[in-house]
């Protein structure tokens, strides 16, 4: 389902009309996977979206992430774009975090039991295929200077080589990494700090290939990651305790060569390094993921060490979760205020990603001595004790992360939706595909209720917010689940009269045919993440 933008972006430096005409719907900024995946949620969804980015079109970004979680390719698989990523990737259905302790991501219950080893221009690639065939518009080259919001929409000012622009819209959105200029832009702090110096990131051939596609160390002196990039390329990432140096002093094949050896006892004969990059990385979030009408997403909102490989994947479950509540705003389904759930479901949730990897990253840190006796306790840990080892592969993947349902709502409201089988042979991933609730009824049931109109009219169907579905088991719980696969609404209920009461006042309630304002009241508690009885 692709809709080309509604609107035309005029960024002729005349300004923003003064009356408050709008340019587009949403302004995204900058083009990585997180804010690929939104402008081409939201352009699917009939909006009208422009994407600004500062790099040159023809300049490609520069890739760290390689790893995609099993979450995040439950996400793109509602986009249909999963299975080509794991076609040219590498499913690893082992993940060894350091020494001898091994994520097994088989116990997982998804379609995706594994750990993708693909680059972050392969995310990118397939996102912005979608965006563009969508009909985001995209404006390369562009460098934001500033924006100025109001209570009617914010206009963003930007500079292209021939000249100065500007555009108008009802909401922006700033994925613009971490040096993120929208979030300067609003006056938000970045608090934090740096949680490792001297990273090095290289681009190597290898003489012997690794057993794995990707390879993982740590033994407290040094620690280095090595990942298949496709082509005969290797993605080498690693750290020396004895070599710590600015991010601007010079880095060469010999450095990397040095601490492979040291973290993995073997440096695979590397050679023909394409490009070598020193690099710090920090742990920062923002207290506030909204300002206005001014968003943040991905690297711009939290910043955190590479150990887990969390950051790409957070980032697009941020987009994830913003893109619908945005298209139900714009489109007068929901108030303005259901935007602030994006907060409170996001933010504990990037919080929670730098606790992980910085407890990963601090471990791999420990010196010899006591780090060895800590890394094989924890190694044990793991691999021994079920509840622990389901617990982190759960965080990790994300299929762990709940979000907060009101009071006396079903047990499974907030927690992710497995992916169903459902009756006629369709499971639920390929119906959220849609862009759409979907409401899930015990077989022989009726589908989507009529929702009533205003004013005493004779109800309207709610078919175009709403797919309905049956299960293909004898189950009777009936659910609602959310555009992004989480669990809305359930009931128990077995009356007729009950259950038909309790389906028709969530699709009203959910998504906003009776009273808007009620989608924003539910989404209001603090968000967690734990295990979730709608994945056991």
């Amino acid at each position: 389902m692709h809709a080309m933008n509604r609107r035309t972006d005029r960024s002729d430096g005349t300004g923003a009309d003064p009356r408050g005409a709008r340019d587009t719907d949403v302004i995204v900024v900058g083009a990585g996977p997180t804010g690929l995946l939104l402008a081409g949620d939201l352009a699917e969804a009939g909006l009208g979206v422009t994407l600004l980015e500062r790099r040159p079109a023809e300049i490609s970004n520069l890739t760290r992430a390689l790893v995609v979680h099993a979450r995040t390719l439950e996400q793109l698989d509602a986009r249909g774009l999963a299975d080509e990523l794991v076609a040219g990737g590498h499913p690893l259905t082992g993940l060894r975090l350091f020494g001898r302790a091994t994520i097994d991501p088989t116990q997982l219950r998804s379609r995706f039991p594994f750990v993708l080893v693909t680059p972050q221009f392969e995310v990118e690639r397939v996102l912005e295929r979608r965006a563009r065939r969508a009909g985001v518009t995209f404006r390369h080259d562009s460098e934001v200077l500033g924006l100025d919001q109001d209570a009617e929409g914010v206009t963003v000012r930007f500079r292209t080589a021939e000249g100065l622009g500007s555009v108008r819209a009802a909401y922006v959105v700033g994925t613009d990494g971490v040096r993120s200029t929208i979030r300067e832009a609003v006056g938000l702090p970045f608090p934090g700090r740096s949680v490792i110096r001297s990273l090095v990131l290289a681009d190597v051939r290898l003489a012997q290939e690794p057993d794995s596609p990707l390879t993982f160390n740590a033994t407290g002196e040094a620690f280095a990651l090595i990942a298949s990039f496709g082509g005969g390329w290797y993605r080498v990432i690693g750290w020396n305790r004895h070599r710590q140096a600015a991010d601007d002093a010079p880095a060469d094949l010999d450095e990397v060569r040095e601490l492979t050896r040291l973290a993995l006892g073997s440096d695979y004969g590397m050679h023909d390094a394409r490009w070598v990059s020193r690099f710090h990385s920090d742990e920062r979030q923002v207290p506030s993921y909204r300002v206005g009408r001014v968003f943040l997403a991905g690297d711009a909102a939290h910043v955190h060490s590479p150990a887990g490989a969390l950051g790409m994947n957070t980032g697009l479950q941020d987009a994830a979760n913003l893109s619908w509540k945005l298209a139900a705003v714009l489109r007068g389904r929901a108030p303005d205020g259901l935007l602030d759930s994006y907060q409170t479901e996001r933010h504990p949730v990037g919080k929670q990603a730098l606790r992980s990897s910085g407890a990963l990253i601090r471990i791999a840190l420990l010196p010899t001595g006591p780090g060895h006796a800590v890394r094989a306790l924890a190694a044990q840990l793991v691999n021994r004790v079920r509840p622990l080892s389901r617990r982190a592969v759960r965080t990790i993947s994300g299929l762990g992360i709940t979000y907060p349902a009101g009071p006396g709502a079903h047990p499974l409201a907030g927690h992710r939706a497995p992916d169903f089988r459902l009756a006629g042979g369709s499971r639920l991933y390929e119906l959220l595909r849609q862009g759409r609730f979907v409401l899930i009824t015990p077989a022989g049931e009726p589908g989507v209720p009529q929702a009533p109109a205003s004013g005493g009219d004779s109800p309207r169907p709610a078919d175009d917010r709403v797919v309905t579905a049956s299960w293909r088991s004898e189950r009777r719980t009936a659910l609602l689940v959310r555009p992004d696969g989480y669990i809305a609404w359930a009931t128990d209920a077995t009356a007729p009269a009950a259950r038909t009461a309790a389906l028709r006042g969530a699709v009203s309630h959910w998504t906003g045919t009776e009273d808007g304002a009620s989608i924003a009241t539910a989404l209001t508690p603090p968000a967690h993440a734990a295990d979730t009885p709608a994945g056991r």
